[in-house]
């Protein structure tokens, strides 16, 4: 990632320390504080306990709600983090990141009674935050071994997940993965005050913890490992790949500075020693309408931007951010601006002034431009508008549908010994705790496959 220098020259303001270091701090806090003791068991004595909880249905990863929140009440913390971790190997990240309000909370009873959910993502924290502070003896120990060695590509959360499941089984498991630290997206793709203290690398320690599992950075499919090889030195091979690919906004985009994606933008700010490291314009406009958008738009804001806009070519119902989150972006100084689409990214000097837009209706079921333009002055272009998956270090060895890996209910994909999971699995929706899903249920299907080929 190359940073910005500063542009007056040319009309541009990037720069980094736009604060005080008391500023940072307080922008770049936990956004969502965690639940006092007292506060959890008052939230969990809101829970209706149900049998067949609808809550437990919307969760992806299938975690025993009702169980892990009675747990709460009765004073049994670590019995709460068992029921979450069995069914959600990263089931603190989740707990941050994870669109509980359209997911299990959107689903919870309590809606029908009263206007607020059980905070479950909230109590999902507090449980798993309070074992990982004090662990004592392991949760889970791993099976004897099978001598079986199984490769996982990717050490993002189905990476992990399944790394992790395997492991428990009894198998050996190497992990390679592109970056310089496991993790993915949790690491490198979600908003610094979402994983605040560098929980994502705690989370991964205590996975790893359980034995088995070695990880190898830097070391990426296409590159470094070729998959034919794969299959031939391991017993059987998952591909958690992962969105490598960042969508054009489809327009020209001129090479000056200030114009970069919103994921770099991201990443870099997640990876700084100090957030006045990493430059931000003064006036920031953000194309795209989705969680990264949101990220970034927020993000720019609390990095001393002046002025932040978020521009989505279709209205708010349609955005893929939730209306929390939505409503987080506005509560936090960023404008949103729905129907309009990008014409042109403006620019002088080598550094970008603007970006004018066309607005937008929809016209019998169809997006249509109106004919009417505005512009937005910006010294920083940030492009948000979804990332796609990069097939070309796979060869022909596993067959694609729409881009991505097709694969069964269970991962299995068109060759016998390779799974897949997560982003880069056609039908997934992009979700952290779907892609946990995917790498718990191939773990089980690997083994069952393993099994089934040695008679054990």
């Amino acid at each position: 990632m190359t940073p910005y220098a500063t542009d007056t020259a040319a009309g541009g303001d990037i720069r980094p320390a736009r604060l005080t270091t008391a500023q940072y701090a307080q922008n770049f806090c936990d956004a969502h504080p965690p639940l006092t003791l007292a506060q959890a068991r008052i939230e969990s004595d809101r829970c209706y306990y149900c049998h067949d909880a609808p809550c437990q249905t919307a969760c992806p990863t299938g975690i025993d709600i009702p169980s892990f929140i009675q747990r709460i009440a009765d004073g049994n913390i670590r019995g709460s983090a068992h029921a979450i971790l069995s069914a959600n190997p990263l089931g603190g990240m989740c707990a941050r990141d994870c669109p509980t309000e359209v997911l299990c909370e959107q689903a919870c009873v309590r809606n029908t009674h009263e206007d607020k959910p059980i905070e479950i993502g909230q109590l999902q924290r507090f449980a798993t935050d309070a074992y990982f502070a004090k662990p004592g003896a392991p949760l889970f120990t791993r099976a004897a071994a099978t001598g079986r060695k199984i490769a996982v590509v990717g050490a993002g959360p189905a990476g992990l997940a399944c790394a992790h499941g395997l492991a428990r089984l009894g198998h050996a498991v190497v992990v390679f993965d592109a970056n310089a630290k496991p993790g993915g997206l949790n690491e490198y793709g979600l908003a610094t005050y979402k994983t605040v203290e560098d929980f994502a690398q705690k989370e991964v320690a205590w996975l790893l913890s359980i034995g088995g599992i070695e990880v190898r950075n830097k070391t990426s499919l296409g590159r470094d490992l070729v998959l034919e090889s794969l299959v031939a030195d391991f017993d059987a091979v998952f591909l958690g790949l992962g969105l490598a690919g960042v969508n054009t906004i489809g327009i020209a985009e001129p090479a000056v500075a200030g114009l970069r994606n919103a994921v770099e933008f991201i990443a870099e700010l997640r990876q700084a020693h100090e957030y006045a490291q990493v430059p931000v314009g003064r006036k920031v406009v953000v194309i795209g309408g989705g969680m990264t958008a949101v990220d970034a738009s927020v993000q720019s804001r609390k990095l001393g931007a002046d002025e932040v806009t978020m521009v989505y070519r279709r209205g708010p119902q349609d955005m893929s951010a939730s209306g929390h989150e939505q409503e987080w972006a506005q509560k936090n100084g960023v404008t949103i601006r729905h129907w309009a689409a990008p014409k042109e990214v403006l620019s002088a000097g080598g550094q970008v002034t603007g970006v004018r837009f066309a607005t937008t209706r929809m016209d019998a079921g169809k997006l249509v431009e109106t004919g009417a333009t505005f512009t937005l002055a910006a010294d920083m272009v940030l492009k948000a508008i979804g990332q796609s998956f990069i097939s070309q270090p796979l060869g022909a060895l596993v067959n694609l549908q729409g881009g991505r890996i097709r694969a069964d209910s269970e991962g299995r994909t068109s060759h016998a010994k390779v799974w897949a999971g997560g982003d880069c699995r056609v039908g997934g929706r992009d979700l952290t705790v779907e892609a946990v899903e995917h790498g718990k249920v191939a773990a089980l299907s690997i083994h069952a496959a393993l099994g089934a080929t040695t008679g054990a």
